[in-house]
């Protein structure tokens, strides 16, 4: 007797597992120095204070217990005073939404606030993350380039003037992932303008915001507009296992979040949310702790840029990190990044192909590397192994 297996949704025909995803499973041989994965330095995370608010935690028997899906109230209060201090206007606890991680985060709000169809702008290159929630929720993608300043608003501007509308405009405007790049004062400032005059949402994606290296990053895209909604967490500055992150948004937005979010988990986890408010409530151990981070990238990420261009020289273009996990480099006589990566392998390193965060079918010469969990003379050996490797396929 046969039997007819039922059907998956149709919207998944469209979706594609992350590449660096896939990635991580070839690069977790111990031979191989992975600058791949976007991942915070484990060796800095502060596991024996996070041991401590947990054994503190655990004194009270409520954070065993379902907590309310907005998040515990104590980190609402928390993060509501830090974002305060970083947008420059009071945030009512109202307007908090702590999540699953950002990426939570973000896929809620796609539900929230696109349409099947609906017009998503993103960077080009794009976050990965998200260009997976968009396709998830059926929008129309449309990329718009980078450079050194980070978004193109101008190109923005002229999507608009063409009757373009819209309905969200995605940024990681400071410390780009995968780009490495910054967004600009005054482009800040005229995107929130334009999310104002043709009635669009800015989502400003912010995990990196706190890893500068020698001055902070500019005032946030928030600052300028209630209809920008921003996300972070503390993946980036304590562990990604805690998964915290949370949005700052209108409340009638953080109203339709916390629909969803009952039919998706009900709510977070009350012991972790508590171990992470103590944590961020302890300022001055926080900001010893974040300067330490700050310290070790910013030396991790002079000593990759300096590897790359001597031992290159003028064969590959990459980015002047300031701050992040990232820098986004260019081969420059034509390899290709994809058709490389699996001599790469074989030489020993990893990086993403820059055709990972392509909208479209772009940056075959390009790669994303990561700089975060090797110290300088890993990250050096890196570079020679790659440069063996692109020896190797020249041959």
């Amino acid at each position: 007797m046969s039997l007819t297996s039922p059907a998956l949704a149709g919207k998944l025909a469209g979706l594609q597992s992350s590449a660096i995803r896939d990635l991580l499973k070839l690069t977790a041989r111990p031979e191989i120095i992975s600058l791949a994965g976007g991942l915070p330095d484990a060796a800095l995370m502060p596991g024996e204070r996070i041991a401590a608010a947990a054994e503190a935690a655990l004194r009270d028997p409520a954070v065993l217990q379902y907590t309310e899906s907005p998040g515990w109230p104590a980190l609402r209060a928390v993060i509501a005073e830090r974002e305060s201090a970083k947008i420059g206007r009071s945030v009512p606890v109202g307007e908090v939404f702590i999540t699953h991680g950002s990426q939570q985060a973000l896929s809620l709000l796609a539900e929230v606030l696109l349409d099947p169809g609906a017009l998503v702008v993103v960077e080009d290159p794009a976050y990965v993350g998200a260009l997976q929630v968009f396709r998830a929720a059926g929008a129309r993608i449309v990329a718009v380039p980078l450079d050194a300043d980070g978004l193109r608003v101008d190109v923005l501007e002229e999507l608009l003037a063409a009757g373009e509308r819209p309905a969200v405009v995605h940024t990681v405007a400071n410390f780009h992932n995968p780009g490495g790049v910054t967004l600009a004062p005054e482009r800040r400032r005229r995107l929130a303008e334009l999310a104002e005059a043709h009635g669009f949402w800015v989502i400003e994606d912010d995990p990196y915001g706190e890893l500068w290296f020698d001055e902070p990053a500019p005032a946030p895209v928030a600052s300028y507009s209630p209809q920008v909604i921003r996300l972070s967490s503390v993946s980036k500055i304590l562990a990604p296992a805690l998964r915290v992150g949370w949005l700052i948004a209108p409340e009638k937005v953080c109203r339709a979040v916390e629909l969803l979010k009952q039919g998706a988990d009900l709510c977070g986890s009350a012991l972790t949310h508590q171990i992470t408010t103590d944590l961020l409530a302890e300022t001055d151990w926080l900001t010893t702790h974040v300067d330490t981070i700050r310290a070790a990238y910013g030396t991790r990420a002079r000593a990759l840029v300096t590897a790359l261009r001597t031992t290159f020289a003028d064969r590959v273009r990459c980015t002047d990190p300031t701050g992040g996990m990232f820098i986004w480099a260019d081969f420059t006589d034509g390899t290709n990044a994809s058709t490389l990566l699996p001599t790469a392998l074989e030489a020993g390193v990893a990086y993403v192909p820059g055709a990972a965060f392509a909208v479209t079918d772009a940056y075959q010469a390009s790669m994303r590397l990561c700089f975060t969990t090797s110290d300088e003379p890993t990250l050096t050996e890196a570079i020679n192994r790659l440069a063996e490797a692109a020896t190797t396929s020249v041959c």
